[in-house]
């Protein structure tokens, strides 16, 4: 089965299952585990930041950056179809009890003036909840992968800064972005006082995601962990997966982008089947298959039957995600079996 569901879906290489059999291990709860350290130490480094924390995931991450950010009856704003909109479970309302002003994207990026209209008045005689975060994602998933270019970023944070809001990114992907604008992720977290990014996905790790900010803002953050119950023992056999994947899996990413544009321009080709080219900047691909007088869930079947696993977004569109497990020879299979359903 080629298994472009997603990036999430990779396993470890033999030489990640050494390096986490070797791993030397601690209780992360009592901060004591060298892996985890090691491994915090290294990723505030890399972003530029304070502090870092290792969490089970970047669901939790976020969350804990919303609730360690606001009080309840706050607002946070992001975009329509931001991670932490739709699939995160709600967490924001009934863990940090806030509300989520939800601005329109395009290609799943927000647009500064959007935001900047988006924030509440402050002098509303107590009508309005208070805005008090910004929330970015970068690459932006329901935007095809879409990346923030560094002026659209500067121009954010300028806003954030005028109306002296906090700013966070949802950098699950953010190698992906840095990878695709050859830029550092030290210069892309710059802009914001908190970050977090996923291990599990490009990178290829088994679990895990850290955050990175100041040194308070982490402190704060780890204390909601343990109220999330997100703290865990014996953690450093997953962050010598991280280290690892720092070390071996964020240059190769380029290849992924690679890969998913030639899938993305041979699919275009196909009549019937529509892919906007210029949202495919970084590992995902956006398929409209409507032309073809098929719906997705039918289109899943059909290609599952020719061994390729995708997933529908919605009743006309289907997403392929290139990863480390995706080679030249998936992809041209992956075409192939478009072919012959399009045939």
């Amino acid at each position: 089965m080629i298994d472009l569901r997603s990036d999430t879906i990779t396993k470890p290489t033999p030489e990640m299952r050494q390096a986490i059999a070797t791993a030397e291990v601690g209780d992360d709860v009592f901060g004591d585990d060298p892996s985890v350290c090691s491994l915090e130490e290294r990723v505030a480094d890399l972003f530029g930041k304070e502090a870092a924390l290792f969490v089970p995931t970047g669901t939790m991450g976020n969350q804990l950056c919303i609730r360690a950010h606001t009080q309840p009856g706050d607002e946070i704003i992001a975009a329509d179809n931001a991670h932490i909109f739709l699939y995160e479970g709600g967490a924001f309302a009934a863990l940090s009890g806030v509300s989520l002003n939800a601005v329109r994207s395009v290609d799943g990026l927000l647009r500064p003036a959007d935001v900047e209209a988006a924030i509440r008045p402050t002098e509303s005689l107590s009508h309005c909840p208070l805005t008090r975060l910004i929330c970015v994602e970068n690459t932006a998933n329901r935007g095809g992968g879409k990346v923030y270019s560094m002026a659209a970023t500067q121009d954010l944070a300028d806003i954030g800064r005028k109306h002296l809001l906090k700013m966070h990114l949802d950098g699950a992907r953010i190698f992906n972005a840095s990878v695709a604008l050859d830029v550092p992720v030290k210069e892309i977290a710059s802009y914001f006082d908190s970050l977090t990014f996923c291990l599990s996905k490009g990178l290829g790790c088994p679990a895990g995601s850290l955050i990175v900010g100041t040194r308070a803002f982490i402190d704060r953050c780890h204390r909601f962990r343990k109220m999330f119950g997100g703290g865990m023992r014996q953690v450093g056999i997953l962050a010598a997966a991280g280290t690892y994947a720092l070390d071996h899996h964020v240059n190769r990413l380029a290849d992924d982008h690679l890969r998913a544009k030639a899938l993305g321009e041979a699919l275009s080709s196909m009549d019937g089947i529509n892919v906007d080219l210029s949202t495919v900047e970084t590992n995902m691909v956006y398929v409209d298959v409507e032309g073809i007088g098929k719906n997705a869930s039918e289109m899943v079947a059909l290609l599952a039957k020719r061994n390729v696993a995708v997933t529908s977004v919605d009743g006309c569109t289907l997403r392929a995600v290139t990863h480390l497990e995706i080679d030249d020879e998936a992809i041209h299979k992956t075409i192939e079996a478009f072919q012959s359903i399009v045939a």
